[in-house]
């Protein structure tokens, strides 16, 4: 930039005064700039790149991984580094047309006719990550591998295709770079929501162990006390049969455990339209994703129930799905088309015999949430309800308020028993 600034300052001053130090800078400076462009259009690399991605991300933390690359062209490759190109963040026709940006009523006339901080506000949105080069420079000789440490960090949560590597590869003297893809293997990696320090806390009902049945009891397994011994049936673990019983009688018999109870809770995710402002519904997200961490326990279980075209219902815990497992759910869900919080409501009370407690996170406040809500409290179910919203809680608002961009502080406020909606 530099070298192109001098040249255009030697043209504009030699013109109509000629000066022998002027020509003498300009042809000095263009030689040098003439030479690096040269120098630049003849460099090549053929290169092949397979990324070596941990299983999981989290939105916002800075992410170290690995590429490995091999030289199958036939020149030896110098002064070399390479970037990692994030997917076309360019929103389509329809949702360009169709998604204003917050606070867009508030432009003049001209930014609301040409719609440019729209387009800025949706690209930057959609941009999937912010890629950083590779810190030192890498020589590669014909057929000779390398494995080269990268780092990017993940602006948002999902699943984000990667593999579009690319060599960087700069003159000697630094005026040009040239850009060269590589053949890089198709890699995807799977961003978690970002989460939040939450305080120690406890559910409501969470004394109240709810028995584990035959539901469980094949993934948990009984480790209660013995009570007493009976004959075999189809279905019963081989390590439960008694075989000096068997033995003695003739039979097979099994030993019969005493019923294990445990805790177990719901977490019901609002993926209904609700705030206009779609960072509310990203930072819902997050609180959930901090909640699944805080309730994470050994000797409990837990239900992640959300709208995704239908009613689904994601469980982990003991003895069934990692934690991890409700994450990844968690960083694909997206707002839904229109609300079904019938719906929503008749999947929770159809799991409410097997559940102590639950966990609402809402998306904003309304009436058809507050309705929502006393539903589940008139089918004697304990829940609490995390409203996120911006400003200052509503009026009337059930359960505990966290207001958007201050959702550290307000999670730190909570009580140290949580209070369930009645």
């Amino acid at each position: 930039m530099g070298a192109l600034l001098v040249v255009s300052l030697g043209i504009f001053l030699s013109v109509g005064q000629p000066k022998d130090p002027i020509f003498q800078i300009l042809c000095f400076s263009l030689g040098l700039v003439t030479l690096s462009l040269t120098w630049t259009l003849f460099r090549r690399a053929k290169l092949s790149a397979a990324l070596e991605m941990p299983r999981h991300a989290t939105a916002g933390e800075p992410l170290h991984y690995s590429v490995r690359l091999k030289n199958i062209g036939k020149r030896k490759l110098r002064d070399a580094r390479l970037t990692q190109t994030p997917p076309d963040p360019r929103p389509s026709f329809t949702e360009f047309a169709g998604t204003p940006e917050p606070g867009e009523e508030k432009r003049n006339l001209f930014d609301r006719t040409m719609v440019y901080y729209r387009w800025q506000w949706l690209t930057s949105r959609k941009c999937a990550f912010t890629p950083r080069e590779s810190g030192e420079t890498f020589r590669l000789a014909p057929g000779e591998s390398l494995r080269v440490s990268m780092q990017l960090t993940p602006a948002r949560r999902g699943v984000i295709p990667m593999g579009d590597v690319r060599a960087l590869l700069p003159d000697p003297l630094g005026f040009f770079q040239k850009c060269s893809p590589t053949r890089s293997t198709p890699a995807r990696l799977v961003v978690l929501p970002k989460r939040y320090r939450l305080p120690s806390f406890s559910m409501p009902g969470s004394a109240a162990f709810r028995i584990g049945g035959e539901e469980t009891s094949n993934a948990i397994g009984s480790a209660g006390e013995f009570v007493g011994l009976r004959e075999y049936r189809p279905g019963d673990p081989l390590r439960q049969i008694h075989w000096k019983s068997w033995a003695h009688t003739g039979r097979p018999m099994v030993k019969e455990l005493e019923d294990n109870f445990f805790p177990r809770y719901a977490l019901v995710l609002d993926t209904f339209p609700g705030s206009p402002d779609s960072a509310v519904f990203e930072e819902m997200v997050s609180v959930a994703a901090s909640f699944i961490v805080g309730l994470d326990r050994s000797d409990s279980l837990l239900d992640l129930m959300f709208i995704a075209g239908e009613a689904h219902t994601v469980t982990a815990g003991r003895g069934m799905e990692r934690t991890e497992k409700l994450l990844e759910v968690l960083a694909g869900v997206e707002v839904e088309h229109g609300t079904q919080f019938d719906l929503l409501a008749q999947t929770v009370i159809r799991h409410r015999e097997k559940m102590t407690s639950c966990l609402l996170a809402l998306n904003g406040w309304d009436e058809s949430r507050e309705h929502f809500v006393k539903t589940l409290v008139k089918a004697a179910i304990p829940c609490v309800p995390i409203v996120i919203g911006n400003g200052t809680a509503p009026p009337g608002v059930i359960g505990h308020w966290l207001e958007c961009g201050a959702i550290a502080r307000d999670l730190l406020r909570l009580p140290t028993t949580l209070s369930a909606a009645s």
